[in-house]
């Protein structure tokens, strides 16, 4: 609609902009180039007539006055060489108006724009509106098959701790499709928080197998190896894991563990 509304807006204002270039003008009559000294010889006869009219008294002395001066002055007087051109307010106010709405354009979009991107979108892509745990559950519940819907529902189950809820969501997605590695990783993660790390490090292993540079996967590996000691396989697995998501989040917190696997693993 904002699209619709400021092309519509930006036309209508390049239309009264161009307008008055496009319409046609009748060109003007060609004419002789006044010369000065007639203006002078017919104030000098106006005069000669009002002094005439002064004497045979029909004309009152003030108006006599009046009218002598204005004579003269227009005789006499050198009129001014040109009158400057004046300012362009139209082509000003238009462009002002164009430059109005490209800013409300601007502003208005410009926050959609450059926020965080969706997953498959582009760079410039809106940010997605995230619905609600009781939207996820009202349309996973409408089609059990949309699984994108139940990965949603799936992690939100995860984000508010309802560990058994999300593990059911999950599993429902791998009865589906056994190789979704968005809800093997999901899965070790409700698996790991559950104090079940055999179990996720073969869900984990899974992954890896469908995708060995999978960054979730490998920081996850990563620390339940860190945990159980396995220092060389940190240090393995986490290399990995810095060099493919060196501008994931989770990096800063690795990357101290990281070197402290380093110097545990060295002998």
């Amino acid at each position: 609609m904002s699209y619709f509304l400021f092309t519509s807006l930006f036309l209508a204002s390049l239309a009264l902009a161009v307008r008055p270039f496009l319409t046609r003008r009748a060109a003007p009559w060609p004419a002789e180039t006044p010369d000065p000294r007639d203006d002078v010889a017919r104030a000098v006869s106006s005069l000669r007539d009002l002094e005439f009219a002064r004497a045979a008294g029909t004309i009152a002395p003030d108006d006599h006055a009046r009218l002598r001066a204005l004579l003269e002055r227009s005789a006499f007087a050198r009129e001014r060489a040109g009158r400057a051109a004046p300012a362009p307010w139209r082509t000003v106010l238009i462009a002002a108006l164009l430059a109005g709405i490209a800013a409300v354009f601007v502003v208005l979009s410009l926050p959609q724009s450059a926020g965080d991107r969706a997953p498959g979108e582009p760079i410039t892509g809106t940010v997605p509106n995230t619905p609600s745990l009781a939207d996820l559950e009202r349309r996973a519940k409408a089609d059990p098959g949309d699984i994108p819907t139940q990965l949603a529902l799936g992690d939100a189950y995860l984000n508010a701790s309802r560990l058994n809820e999300a593990a059911a969501g999950y599993q429902l997605v791998l009865s589906k499709d056994n190789n979704n590695v968005s809800a093997l990783n999901g899965l070790a993660i409700v698996l790991f928080r559950s104090g079940e790390t055999r179990g996720a490090g073969l869900a984990l292993d899974r992954v890896l197998a469908l995708r060995p540079k999978d960054p979730d996967a490998l920081f996850l590996k990563g620390l339940i190896q860190y945990q159980a000691q396995d220092f060389k396989g940190a240090v393995a697995t986490w290399k990995v894991f810095l060099d493919v998501g060196q501008f994931d989040p989770k990096a800063q917190m690795v990357r101290p563990l990281y070197e402290d696997a380093v110097k545990k693993a060295t002998p």
